[in-house]
């Protein structure tokens, strides 16, 4: 069997790799007579999205990030709101097609976070826009922030109230709960060991980079046989990264252990292009995103050089993936309108006669301009063989289709 080919803006910034100075001293701190400070996020399309500001003005938003080295600014319209002085110029490259892309790097910002101070951040600035961030999240997105914020604190990411707490490293026992799981700093990224059950009946030892800004559950790298894997599968544009779109497939492996948790029936993606090999300057096995770390509680001590992992309360939800076959983005004032990019062929999308560039304009009877971009994703992988009817503005008129949802691995 053969597996059908797809397009998912899946992992938009699965791999990145900066070749920048970052200071030993680029950190955040807990202010003076704060024992933790506790920092509200919301999560958006599985990213993990906080409000801060830079050099006094903003609030902007930014997505937490483990897998960058450094702050990077996406929005370039920043560079006028902020006055930033541009001179030093960088060449960004990650995985994909294209050529590496143009930055500058800033002089030391002021990044404020309520209850933090910040010492010796630079950031890496975009020229141009390179991923439609704001696009595919549906509200504005400025950039992201790594290593910097890790590298001095102890973070809590707590997915079921939607809240960040940071702890000084050595205040161990107001943390410290859950499985500990080792990990180590490398290339000013957290990586773990994890065994990978693959089908088959491999059991694989696993180097995995701890990716809290890519939104796949599991993505691996280094497999010699993928005849089980491509029984049933997605061939797809796994997304994009400074380089350009990633090449490969989506697949389901068997499962994964991280310390006493086994968790089952996990949905992978599997990179295809060898030419990603030369941009790793760790040697790794794969990328362990925030599909699958929601799914906890997660302390990150850099210092103490763990994660903690506590199961949160949809720890035994299955793994699911879009069913309808559409690829779509915000468009419009407010990012109000659902813009169809892409229908897989064959999809339960393609067989009604959607087409790129149709306009989503309800479900079930809810105008979008009333519904966010994460709860239409939820819709579309909610239900094997569920019906859904849609409101379409297609080839200049207004159309009421019925789709049925697909399961297609």
């Amino acid at each position: 069997m053969f597996c059908k080919n797809t397009h998912r803006f899946l992992l938009w910034l699965l791999y990145l790799n900066c070749f920048f100075f970052t200071t030993a001293y680029a950190q955040f701190d807990l202010q003076p007579h704060r024992n933790k400070v506790s920092i509200p996020f919301s999560l958006v399309r599985n990213m993990v999205v906080v409000k801060l500001k830079i050099n006094h003005k903003g609030p902007f938003n930014f997505i937490m990030d483990t897998g960058v080295g450094l702050m990077i600014i996406t929005d370039p319209n920043l560079i006028d709101t902020l006055k930033i002085p541009m001179s030093h110029r960088l060449k960004l490259r990650g995985f994909g097609e294209n050529d590496s892309y143009e930055a500058f790097a800033s002089p030391t910002l002021d990044v404020g976070i309520p209850g933090l101070t910040s010492y010796g951040i630079n950031a890496a600035v975009l020229t141009k826009d390179q991923f439609g961030l704001s696009n595919y999240a549906g509200m504005p997105i400025h950039g992201l922030l790594g290593y910097e914020f890790f590298n001095n604190l102890a973070v809590k990411i707590n997915f079921s109230d939607s809240t960040l707490t940071a702890y000084r490293p050595q205040d161990t026992r107001r943390f410290a709960k859950g499985e500990r799981i080792p990990i180590t700093i490398e290339d000013h990224k957290p990586y773990l060991e994890a065994s990978v059950d693959m089908p088959g009946g491999i059991v694989k030892q696993s180097k995995l980079v701890v990716d809290l800004g890519a939104g796949h559950p599991l993505s691996l790298e280094n497999i010699s046989d993928k005849t089980n894997l491509e029984k049933k599968c997605i061939h797809a544009n796994l997304g994009v990264g400074f380089s350009g779109p990633i090449n490969g497939f989506i697949s389901r492996i068997n499962g994964i252990e991280l310390g006493k948790y086994k968790i089952r029936n996990v949905i992978s993606s599997f990179p295809q292009d060898d030419s990603i090999k030369k941009y790793i300057n760790v040697k790794r096995d794969g990328n362990l995103g925030i599909g699958l770390l929601k799914k906890f509680t997660v302390v990150f001590d850099y210092h103490g050089g763990a994660i903690y992992l506590k199961p949160g309360p949809n720890f035994k939800e299955p793994f699911e993936q879009d069913m309808s076959g559409l690829e779509y983005y915000a468009d419009g004032d407010g990012f109000k309108r659902i813009i169809i990019s892409r229908v897989e062929p064959g999809s339960a999308g393609d067989k009604i006669g959607l087409e790129k560039d149709d306009e989503i304009v309800s479900i079930n009877f809810k105008p979008i301009a009333n519904m966010t971009l994460e709860e239409v994703d939820n819709l579309f992988k909610s239900q094997d063989d569920r019906s859904l009817l849609l409101e379409v503005y297609h080839d200049k008129r207004y159309d009421n289709v019925i789709i049925t949802l697909k399961r297609r691995i």
